[in-house]
């Protein structure tokens, strides 16, 4: 079966560029991955995990892709950089990873989640963290808004908010009204579904925070669990899978598409539309 090679992301982070560097200098060398594995005592696979940032090289592979493709200490220098993300804090690393995801789940049971959320909504909001200079706001709007350009093919979107999510104003109530009419709009496309969770439903499991589901092109799933102050990523098959059921029951559990929809319009009914753009 004849390989193909994946498409490379090099400026995602420094994992990524160290990976496409590889891919340069191999291509250009005119060596195949079994080729260049022979040459620095390596395995084919291990090779070409490193070119798709799937795995960390390991600390002894630098020295020897600089001594293969003479290139003096441009990969112990990329190396340098790129050990630093080989333990990134775990929101930098979920961000990697939902850039490449070709579908994305969420649940969330305080806001409306991040890759659904109007630039209004996301400023009130990054204003309630009193440590942020106006300035850094402005700055993590921009990232925030940036995170929902569409990628071609654009991700699947599927989305479990808490009904507290509509009944909590955030902003002034135009704000609130134009979230939530964004919301609507995305809630059952050929990219994106939207459910909710009713008060009706009582108690669940994923109560105590949110969670994100990302299958990446390669089939595998990381889960990124998130509580007030911390995050954890979990990339391992059986905790995964934990959580991928803990999913799926609250999937089940929520309101249809169509009764979720009426819900949005019901919350939408009690925040007036407002000309006045929200401060």
């Amino acid at each position: 079966m004849k390989f193909t090679p994946q498409n490379l992301t090099p400026y995602v982070s420094a994992r990524h560029y160290f990976g496409s560097e590889q891919r340069r200098h191999r291509e250009a060398a005119k060596l195949s991955l079994v080729q260049l594995a022979s040459v620095v005592s390596s395995s084919k696979s291990t090779l070409a995990r490193i070119e798709t940032a799937e795995l960390m090289p390991p600390p002894d592979l630098p020295s020897r892709l600089d001594a293969a493709f003479g290139t003096d200490k441009h990969f112990h220098g990329l190396y340098q950089l790129a050990k630093r993300e080989a333990h990134p804090d775990q929101y930098r690393r979920f961000m990697d990873l939902e850039a490449q995801a070709h579908t994305v789940e969420t649940y969330e049971p305080q806001v409306v989640p991040g890759l659904f959320q109007t630039e209004a909504y996301a400023r009130v909001l990054l204003r309630c963290q009193e440590d942020l200079s106006e300035e850094q706001v402005e700055e993590r709007v921009a990232a925030r808004m940036s995170r929902q350009e569409l990628r071609q093919p654009a991700p699947f979107r599927w989305t479990i908010i808490d009904e507290s999510v509509l009944r909590r104003q955030v902003g002034g109530r135009g704000c609130m009204h134009k979230q939530l009419a964004s919301l609507l709009e995305q809630g059952n496309t050929p990219d994106s579904k939207v459910q909710v969770m009713p008060f009706s439903a009582g108690p669940h499991t994923l109560m105590g925070g949110a969670l994100n589901l990302l299958t990446l092109p390669n089939g595998s799933t990381a889960a990124y669990e998130e509580g007030i102050e911390t995050g954890h990523l979990h990339e391992g098959p059986d905790v995964v899978q934990k959580w991928r059921r803990q999913y799926e029951v609250l999937r089940a559990n929520a309101l249809p598409l169509t009764a979720s929809a009426e819900l949005i319009r019901k919350a939408m009914e009690d925040y007036e539309a407002c000309d006045t753009p929200p401060s």
